[in-house]
């Protein structure tokens, strides 16, 4: 009966590991209907409700080059839905991430022209 219970606790922490919707590196590379000036790259890793990882806009054009930004936040609720907010040496963004299967709809709510308003990531690993 206790390795029954044990196994029945290993099973429910697994299954809670894998809830994890937000982990990975998620980026507008592959997005058909995203603007192809710049690039966003979120890498960020969740744990339990928190969310910290790095964030970069990568273009040809100098003007929308943002170096490595910080990304932390938390998770709501469900699971579905983050609220993060990214900083970098020339200001901070707060905004919204949602998760579908193999994408992320990002919105923008307040701060400064670092990123874009609204945009689909599409996990890449």
């Amino acid at each position: 009966m206790k390795k029954f219970i044990l196994l029945l606790i290993l099973v429910s922490f697994s299954a809670h590991s894998q809830t994890n919707r937000f982990t990975g590196t998620w980026s507008t590379e592959n997005c058909k209907d995203c603007s192809k000036e710049y690039v966003l790259k979120l890498n960020i890793a969740q744990s339990n409700s928190k969310i910290f990882g790095t964030a970069e806009i990568t273009s040809s054009n100098e003007k929308f080059e943002t170096g490595i930004m910080e990304v932390t936040g938390y998770v709501n609720g469900f699971g579905e839905k983050a609220q993060i907010s990214i900083k970098s040496k020339n200001g901070s963004v707060s905004a919204v991430l949602f998760a579908n299967d193999q994408s992320l709809q990002f919105n923008k709510r307040s701060g400064d022209d670092l990123v874009p308003k609204e945009t689909i990531l599409t996990k890449l690993y």
